[in-house]
């Protein structure tokens, strides 16, 4: 143990000197003199990525009266239409395998007085539904001599969505406290970028993958730093990430234009597809790639800078060969349960139609090359692609910029 803590003291620096690059968030981190060179290399290179991102979230800028457009000429509802709240007073379920006059209904009393009784899917009344809970409703107009009608719009869940988002912030915060805050922050950035930037330039009729890129490393400088730290060990991470999301990219691209793939799987893309038909949806589907590989890449990227960082302080006899074969070990490791998660976390999502396909009649290969399976296996096989390079990447980064041999 002497042995160890003399080893770490050698590497570390004097506070006089001005060496320290730990920050206010990462006082767990050891501090490394980073040679001159190794250090204005990170930061130079990290600095031209961040003028072209700014460049082009100016260039890529979302064409709002485009996208006033397009949602204009998407009829979400007949004219003059209102969607007032209401309480259930009644579930009116049908008996089984019968249908009798009232069933498959809601009765509720509607905000601002009245009662309608309004006829729900079997779904809806599965769903727990009880007297007292509150429901929104869609409220078409009379016309045509026809009456006013109300239709069910949704539940109303915003009380329980937020209980379940406070839970989450408490636990958080409890666990990781300063860290976990940084986190949701950042988190939350990243939500306004891609719903106030990304989706916006991508209905102005922008290159999807280029709006992916931008918005991906723009949310990356942020997340980063925030829940990190300002820090080399960070500058080296983001800069393994921003390889590994350029990759993925690349990968994208070539793997959606191979596999012949259109991008109009889902309902969605359905509606898109009549009311912006001039967007590329297979530039769609490489987009989505790029976003659902972020925040794996950020995961893996920062534990190897923080591996090979460690190593060093532990160990600074290692030759920049051993410090990457050494971090390299642990980054394999981690390389097999990310794996894990991202083909699970896509097969959790795209379960229902699992379910379906399992009750075709039709061997498992003709089905992988239906268009909903095949977007999914190359979504989840190029972002794990992705990921598995970014790890020898970000390693090599790090392994360069921390202090050499001693």
């Amino acid at each position: 143990m002497a042995g160890y803590q003399g080893r770490r003291r050698a590497v570390r620096p004097s506070r006089a000197h001005g060496h320290t690059h730990g920050h206010a968030h990462d006082h767990d981190a050891p501090e490394l003199d980073i040679a001159r060179g190794p250090r204005l290399t990170v930061i130079g290179l990290l600095a031209v990525v961040a003028v072209a991102v700014v460049v082009g979230l100016v260039v890529l800028w979302p064409d709002q009266g485009r996208v006033d457009k397009v949602a204009h000429s998407l009829d979400f509802a007949a004219p003059g239409s209102t969607f007032p709240h209401a309480t259930v007073i009644r579930t009116n379920d049908c008996p089984s395998g019968q249908h009798t006059d009232g069933c498959g209904t809601l009765t509720v009393k509607v905000d601002g007085g009245g009662r309608a009784r309004v006829p729900v899917g079997p779904d809806v009344l599965g769903s727990g539904l009880g007297p007292g809970d509150r429901v929104q409703l869609q409220q078409t107009p009379a016309s045509d001599g026809r009456p006013a009608s109300y239709s069910y719009f949704k539940t109303d869940r915003g009380s329980a969505l937020w209980l379940i988002a406070g839970l989450f912030a408490v636990v958080v915060l409890a666990v990781a406290r300063l860290r976990g805050l940084l986190a949701m922050v950042g988190l939350g950035v990243g939500l306004v970028v891609i719903g106030g930037w990304m989706l916006p330039g991508l209905l102005s009729g922008h290159s999807p993958v280029l709006v992916g890129l931008v918005g991906s490393a723009a949310i990356l400088y942020v997340v980063l730093y925030l829940a990190h730290g300002v820090s080399l060990r960070t500058s080296a991470a983001l800069l393994g990430t921003l390889g590994g999301l350029l990759v993925t990219a690349l990968l994208g691209v070539v793997s959606v234009t191979m596999t012949h793939l259109t991008g109009v799987a889902d309902e969605g893309a359905g509606v898109l597809t009549s009311v912006a038909g001039e967007l590329s949806f297979q530039g769609l589907m490489t987009c989505t790639i790029v976003i659902a590989g972020l925040g794996i890449l950020n995961d893996v990227t920062i534990t190897q800078a923080s591996a090979v960082w460690e190593l060093r302080a532990a160990g600074p006899e290692q030759t920049r060969w051993q410090l990457w074969a050494s971090a390299m070990r642990i980054g394999r490791d981690h390389i097999a349960s990310t794996i894990y998660t991202i083909v699970f976390a896509y097969a959790g999502t795209a379960l229902m139609t699992l379910l379906v396909i399992e009750l075709y009649d039709r061997p498992l290969v003709d089905l992988l090359g239906t268009e909903q399976i095949a977007e999914e296996v190359v979504r989840s096989l190029v972002s794990a692609i992705g990921l598995v390079l970014a790890v020898p990447l970000t390693t090599v980064v790090a392994a360069l910029t921390v202090p050499g041999p001693r």
